[in-house]
């Protein structure tokens, strides 16, 4: 049993991305590592990407498990988001980056799904611990990319979140309350569905 445990907990560890390492260190897409776009380039990119505006976030956080009361800024430019502040409908979280592999994959399930429930459901994206801005957005567009997208290259939300390797999904109700996180990347469009409904009880 323990054997097992063991085997499973390595599992997990494999197949996320724990950080930019020596075979992620150059991301496929863009420049490299270093913040080389100048925030007039940012915002040119995400609109070439169609990448959406990011949210309102001015609701009343819920008394039970709210998301952090962090301000990250909109990647690309726009109104910075006030994660507890998220509300009104259900969301899904996604955090990527530019430098993770299983992030390239699962990134066209998301944009699928943004596409397939319209307004029964939010998707927000969160480029994380990435130096490369103009790399994630040029992700973005080759993924089909265009739900909203926010920046996190400083780990804020490393800690509150429990971010321990990448891609990671959490999972927010209507009234902004987090009810489940996933840290394992989605390889099929019917597992993110699946997890949709079961988290949230929406079906596209």
């Amino acid at each position: 049993m323990r054997a097992r445990v063991i085997l499973a907990g390595l599992a997990l560890v494999l197949t996320a991305c724990g950080g930019p390492g020596p075979d992620d260190e150059e991301p496929t897409f863009g420049s490299g590592t270093a913040p080389t776009a100048d925030a007039g380039q940012l915002a040119a990119a995400k609109k070439q990407a169609g990448v959406e505006d990011c949210p309102a976030s001015d609701g009343t956080p819920p008394a039970d498990n709210p998301l952090p009361d962090l301000t990250l800024e909109c990647l690309g430019g726009g109104s910075p988001v006030r994660l507890s502040g998220l509300s009104g409908t259900p969301t899904v979280i996604n955090f990527w980056a530019s430098w993770c592999a299983p992030c390239r994959e699962e990134l066209p399930l998301l944009a699928k799904a943004h596409q397939a429930y319209g307004d029964q459901l939010r998707i927000i994206g969160v480029d994380f611990a990435d130096s490369a801005p103009d790399a994630a957005l040029e992700l973005a567009e080759k993924s089909g990319v265009t739900f909203p997208l926010l920046a996190d290259p400083d780990s804020d939300t490393k800690a509150p979140l429990k971010v321990i390797g990448l891609p990671q999904t959490v999972f927010v109700d209507a009234q902004g309350t987090m009810v489940a996180t996933e840290r394992v990347a989605f390889r099929s469009y019917a597992d993110l569905t699946a997890a949709i409904e079961k988290h949230l009880g929406v079906a596209p």
